[in-house]
């Protein structure tokens, strides 16, 4: 007969996601698969017994899924640190069933959330939504951290991450941890980032979730989680004995132990002063960027107008203001010059001088009435050109042409 507690890793088949192939087919029994042995070894080296208990980080803005588990000394330190292959929506909360957001906030996950048969290789459901989400009216189902890395609202990741992080949770419920806490997160909340961020709708609500972040950063002790007055509170211990906290009711009297909320106050003091030194650095960076902005747009202002003046100028000019032509002149550039200048309206051509009529006379007569010998015929003489006038025959000096007689 089973035990309840292998009872509790029974897959939920209403949780079964369709659509992937599983990429790992040499993994004989996946659900069951040990760690790798470098891991193994990194424990045993920071005083971690495999089966101790773990919490996970998410971070959406660096992409990341951090796994943290408990020392000897009952501190937590980081064991193993995933890139997440994909993530759905942008930062923020999510609200609605069908809205493709992954959630932010603080979740349970217990033994009963475990998927070993998941149509995306392994997976677990993030208890999404939560007590605080329903106090708020949020709604949605199947919210997971999975393999086969593709997403719609969850946490993916690829199949080899996923065998890794479904182990670490394997082996601690195996040593006895009741639930272990994700705490998903828009970014890491340093001062640097929040003031990034300030202008942000979700700005109150991720203030909310720095409390339990600076907690842990403190105590690196997952915080204790409880909704009440529809918010979260962190740490906090009832002034009377089994007080309960109820997610839309007044929250019974608590506060921080002692030794916590003296060593908060004081990384709170430091944060905020880091805080308002971040927030004065982008507001000037901000001033900087828009009086730079402004400067560029009065400067392509006035460089308009001068423009249009020009052009103006060139209109009233015939085509080419005269200042624009003296300006050629002067760089030294007088044949642009002159071709800029306006071409003169076309006038009349002016008649034609009349052409001489054809001379017929015959070359006899044409010497004696200049009073010149004709020559004899000169057999040697070259035959004029046939359609060539008198000015284009070659002529000879009269002292040859005198000698041949």
């Amino acid at each position: 007969m089973m035990s309840i507690r292998t009872l509790r890793f029974v897959p939920l088949l209403l949780l079964g996601l369709t659509g992937c192939q599983d990429a790992l087919d040499s993994v004989a029994n996946k659900v069951e698969h040990p760690l790798p042995a470098k891991l193994v070894n990194k424990m045993k080296a920071n005083d971690m017994s495999t089966r101790s208990p773990i919490m996970m980080r998410i971070f959406k803005e660096e992409g990341t899924l951090e796994i943290w588990k408990q020392k000897g000394n009952g501190r937590f330190d980081l064991i193993a640190s995933y890139e997440i292959c994909k993530w759905s929506g942008k930062l923020g909360p999510k609200f609605k069933e069908g809205d493709r957001q992954a959630p932010e906030g603080y979740y349970r996950i217990y033994p009963s959330q475990m998927n070993p048969r998941s149509s995306y290789y392994l997976s677990f459901n993030m208890g999404y939504p939560n007590s605080y989400d329903r106090a708020h009216g949020r709604n949605g189902s199947n919210l997971m951290v999975h393999g086969a890395c593709s997403s719609a609202g969850c946490y993916s990741m690829t199949d080899e991450q996923v065998l890794e992080i479904y182990g670490f949770a394997r082996d601690a419920f195996k040593g006895g941890q009741e639930y272990f806490m994700v705490e998903a997160f828009p970014f890491r909340m340093t001062p640097e980032n929040m003031a990034r961020h300030r202008d942000n709708e979700h700005f109150e609500f991720w203030k909310m979730l720095k409390a339990g972040y600076d907690q842990f950063e403190l105590t690196k002790r997952p915080a204790k989680v409880e909704v009440c007055e529809r918010r979260y509170v962190f740490n906090q211990v009832p002034q009377i004995e089994n007080a309960a906290f109820r997610s839309t009711e007044a929250c019974p009297p608590a506060s921080l132990p002692p030794s916590l909320a003296s060593a908060y106050s004081g990384y709170e003091k430091t944060w905020n002063q880091n805080f308002a030194k971040a927030v004065a650095k982008y507001e000037n960076d901000d001033a900087k960027q828009l009086a730079a902005a402004q400067a560029k747009a009065e400067a392509e202002q006035k460089r308009a107008e001068r423009e249009a003046a020009r052009e103006a100028k060139i209109a009233a000019n015939g085509g080419q203001s005269a200042p624009a032509v003296l300006s050629l002149f002067s760089t030294g550039n007088p044949l642009k010059a002159l071709a800029a200048q306006p071409t003169p309206a076309p006038q009349s051509a002016a008649p034609a001088a009349p052409v001489a009529a054809e001379t017929t006379m015959p070359a006899d007569q044409m010497a004696v009435a200049a009073d010149v010998p004709v020559p004899a015929a000169n057999p040697l003489a070259p035959a004029p050109v046939v359609g060539a006038t008198a000015d284009s025959q070659p002529k000879k000096p009269l002292w040859k042409i005198w000698s041949r007689n």
